[in-house]
């Protein structure tokens, strides 16, 4: 019996010797195959990384991009704002100097007319004021006058049209309403006066106006002192009416 117990303890130590070397063996193959697979797994995980990181370059580069583009745009739009504005502060201030300029202009030809106005007015006013006359104004004024006398008035009297037609200055619709015509009369005695070319010629109403015809010699001697006179325009000419002597009328010329 005992020779039994000792072969089944050399049975048993032999199976145990040769089982721990197989299971080493075993654990030693189950750990490389872990380990292979650990390796096989992070192998596959690397070109997974490998490739993630182009495409988070390229966003970042896009995103990049688009900062730079929204910089660029806001920079754009300031400089169009700010060129805006220059644009139209250059606008206002040409603007104002325009209407500065115009509106002295305007005050400078406002002016020059009130001026003109009043230096007409002035003469107008003038020449309907009659004057006192001096002795030997008086000789020069009935000198000139007589000498224009006619002898027969019907074969001296010419009107405009045998004339040729008046070429002379025309009083302004205006102003011939105002101070010309039938019922405006006045006297010529008083009034400023010359001798052109040996013809009177006085000032009426700003205008001088020259006798170019001579006077009827059914006139009184001193019709130009004491008779009522006035210009009328008639078949495209003027001519000097005496109220005393209705329907003879003499050719006259009207200047400034």
């Amino acid at each position: 019996m005992k020779i039994i117990g000792i072969a089944s303890t050399a049975i048993l130590s032999l199976l145990l010797g040769i089982a721990a070397p197989a299971y080493a063996q075993h654990e030693e193959q189950g750990e490389r195959q872990d380990h292979g697979q650990q390796q096989g797994e992070h192998q596959q995980a690397r070109p997974e990384q490998q490739h993630a990181q182009p495409q988070q370059q390229q966003q970042r580069a896009e995103q990049q991009d688009q900062q730079r583009q929204q910089q660029q745009n806001q920079h754009n739009q300031q400089q169009a704002e700010r060129g805006q504005q220059q644009q139209n502060q250059r606008n206002q201030q040409q603007a104002e100097r325009g209407q500065q300029q115009q509106n002295q202009h305007n005050q400078q030809q406002a002016q020059q007319r009130q001026y003109q106005q009043n230096h007409y007015n002035q003469q107008q006013a003038q020449s309907r004021q009659p004057q006192r006359r001096t002795q030997q104004q008086q000789y020069v004024q009935r000198s000139a006058w007589q000498q224009h006398r006619s002898q027969n008035w019907q074969s001296d009297h010419r009107d405009w049209q045998q004339r040729g037609g008046y070429r002379g200055y025309r009083i302004p619709d205006d102003r011939y309403r105002g101070y010309f015509g039938p019922s405006h009369g006045f006297r010529i005695y008083g009034l400023p006066f010359m001798v052109v070319g040996g013809y009177p010629r006085f000032q009426y109403d700003g205008y001088w106006i020259s006798a170019v015809d001579p006077w009827p010699e059914s006139w009184g001697d001193d019709w130009y002192d004491n008779d009522d006179v006035y210009v009328n325009y008639v078949d495209n000419g003027y001519y000097l009416y005496n109220r005393r002597y209705p329907g003879q009328g003499i050719a006259i010329n009207i200047t400034l």
